[in-house]
């Protein structure tokens, strides 16, 4: 039987032409060759499997070749290249860098330096993995690797620069080794299954070199062992069942479920998902990135960055057109948010159903973000017909100054581009328009405006799904307007004051607690409180949360007017008594007899 050699060393290059994704490197090498500008010591680092090794090779046997072509590669058949192809040239000198770290190592190499080639112009020292040289070695070697002979050329390779020292990197040309681009790669894998008639089909080759992550060395060990799983036919769903791979239908029918408002499909999608084997870490993750495939899709300038086969870019771009903006933002920030709790959760199957479920309610409230845009024309008709009706009845109705909500409403808003600039338009139209409070006898048209969290984006906020979901979102209590001043009495205050610490200390921010409750606030006036604190820190920490104190003393206090300031106020430390003496000290202040009573009986006091 013919022994087996695994692609990754039948394939490996032998010229600069054949490497893979690194041609800023070759031809580099190559004009250095060409104008004889070769310097003593070169450094390759990059990741595992992108060509470090093998362009050391290359690069040796090339300065080497007697007989060079004009693209500066070795011919192959010279007297230098044909001993180094058979493993048999004494110029070109391998050291394993990992085994063989030791400082006596070292002084070997170095005293194999001090000889000159017997044929050939050059002496070349590759050493690998560099990095694990230890401290003394990097020492000793220091003298050799700055001032080596003419006909000495060291060749460095890592994978770990920062483990070298600086007066290492310092003697060396860097030369840092990119990651395989996906495409290169697939490239590469469908050349060398033509030369071994290994029937493929490109989708896979593509699942392969993106499982590779730019290693093209891992890319032909998967590649061989899927040739082997498939019986020489790599079809896209060999590679999937074989590198245990979650398939791209999965998910765009999830996203289809998904944007359908679908709970129930898509909850038993992903239990069918856990049931083939896969984690739910990596399910999540896997969501997440579709997602991104599909958000960098909806502009033609991104479409690049999908590094995919042909046929399934042609099914991103067709579902990103039937998915809005607003979703994939807010589905990505909710598979993120569930990918950083997943660890610490105890029950992570739940942590990820629970994010299924709550991007299955984004379109519902989007859709009630963007209600106050459909409402105006309704507002608007039905005042007429009521200004109608009362003229009809023989009432005579003066004008009226119209409500802030029905301003907003009525008045005009530019339609923007986008959600998110649509939302901004809407807040700053709010923030133009002037307040005017109908008097009391005023019969006003009231118009239900979502929260001020649902205008102020289109993207909603994990609390707003919360709500959503479990339907509670308008049953919860009114919110004061910016109309309201109801007068309130200072037990009012005090009653709302001690609310409000109670429930900075049940929310654990004791800090808030502590200074809120040592003194009671001042009402200045009607609607101005003062605060006491004893620190300009204390002061800074009250400010921080103002924006939530304010919030829940209007809403309490039924007063949209009510402002708070500071004071500075200095406690009063009382002497405390340690020691016996100073116990005695403070009683015979208070009752004098005390020490006559003490010298009379010949008492002393323990210290």
């Amino acid at each position: 039987m013919e022994n087996f050699i695994v692609s990754a060393r039948k394939y490996r290059p032998a010229t600069f032409e054949t490497v893979v994704g690194q041609q800023h490197i070759t031809g580099t090498l190559k004009n250095a060759i060409k104008n004889n500008q070769l310097a003593q010591a070169f450094l390759f680092c990059g990741p595992r499997g992108v060509g470090k090794t093998t362009c050391a090779r290359i690069l040796a046997k090339t300065i080497n070749c007697t007989n060079p072509t004009a693209e500066m590669e070795a011919c192959g058949q010279c007297d230098n290249c044909l001993s180094f192809q058979n493993g048999h040239s004494f110029n070109v000198h391998e050291l394993d860098a990992a085994s063989n770290n030791s400082v006596d190592d070292i002084r070997s190499l170095i005293e194999q330096v001090r000889i000159p080639p017997q044929a050939g112009k050059y002496k070349i020292y590759i050493i690998d993995e560099v990095h694990m040289l230890s401290q003394s070695a990097f020492n000793a070697f220091l003298k050799t690797l700055e001032e080596p002979p003419s006909y000495a050329i060291f060749i460095l390779a890592t994978t770990e620069k920062h483990k070298i020292l600086p007066t290492i990197l310092s003697r060396c040309q860097i030369f840092d080794f990119n990651r395989i681009q996906v495409e290169d790669i697939a490239n590469h894998l469908s050349t060398i299954a033509q030369r071994e008639n290994i029937a493929f089909e490109s989708d896979g080759l593509h699942i392969i070199a993106q499982k590779a992550d730019g290693g093209l060395r891992d890319a032909l060990s998967m590649f061989d062992q899927i040739a082997s799983y498939a019986n020489k036919n790599i079809t896209y769903k060999a590679v999937i069942d074989n590198l245990n791979i979650l398939d791209y239908d999965y998910f765009f029918k999830l996203t289809s479920y998904l944007t359908a408002a679908e709970v129930s499909q898509t909850l038993l999608l992903f239990d069918e998902i856990l049931n083939n084997g896969f984690d739910g870490n990596n399910f999540i993750n896997g969501l997440a990135s579709h997602f991104r495939n599909l958000l960098v899709g909806k502009d033609a300038s991104t479409i690049k960055l999908l590094e995919v086969s042909e046929n399934i870019k042609q099914k991103y771009l067709d579902q990103c057109r039937q998915t809005e903006l607003s979703f994939l933002l807010t589905a990505l920030n909710l598979a993120n948010t569930c990918d950083l709790n997943y660890k610490n959760s105890k029950n992570q199957r739940l942590q990820v159903e629970l994010a299924l479920i709550k991007m299955c309610h984004i379109r519902s409230v989007v859709n009630l973000a963007q209600q106050p845009l459909n409402t105006s024309n309704t507002a608007t008709d039905g005042d007429q017909d009521k200004k109608k009706t009362n003229v009809v009845a023989g009432q005579v109705e003066t004008p009226k100054p119209k409500a802030e909500s029905e301003t907003i409403a009525s008045t005009p808003i530019p339609i923007a581009k986008n959600p998110v600039s649509a939302s901004i338009a809407i807040a700053d139209k709010a923030k133009e328009t002037p307040r005017v409070s109908p008097p009391p006898s005023a019969t006003s048209i009231s118009i239900n405006i979502p929260k001020a969290n649902a205008i102020s984006t289109l993207i909603p906020s994990l609390n707003d799904l919360e709500r959503v979901a479990q339907g509670d979102d308008d049953d919860g209590p009114k919110k004061v307007t910016g109309d309201a001043r109801e007068p309130f009495s200072y037990d009012r205050l005090l009653e709302v004051w001690n609310a409000f610490t109670q429930k900075m200390k049940a929310t654990d921010r004791i800090n808030l607690f502590t200074i809120l409750n040592n003194f009671a606030p001042t009402l200045l006036n009607p609607e101005l409180i003062e605060i006491s604190v004893e620190s300009k820190t204390q002061e800074h920490l009250v400010q921080q949360e103002s924006v939530e104190l304010l919030n829940f003393l209007r809403n309490e206090l039924r007063n949209f007017g009510v402002e708070v300031t500071y004071k500075l106020m200095e406690r009063k430390i009382e002497n405390r008594l340690y020691g016996n003496r100073e116990k005695y000290d403070y009683l015979v202040n208070k009752n004098p007899k005390l020490d006559e009573l003490r010298r009379r009986f010949n008492l002393d006091i323990n210290p």
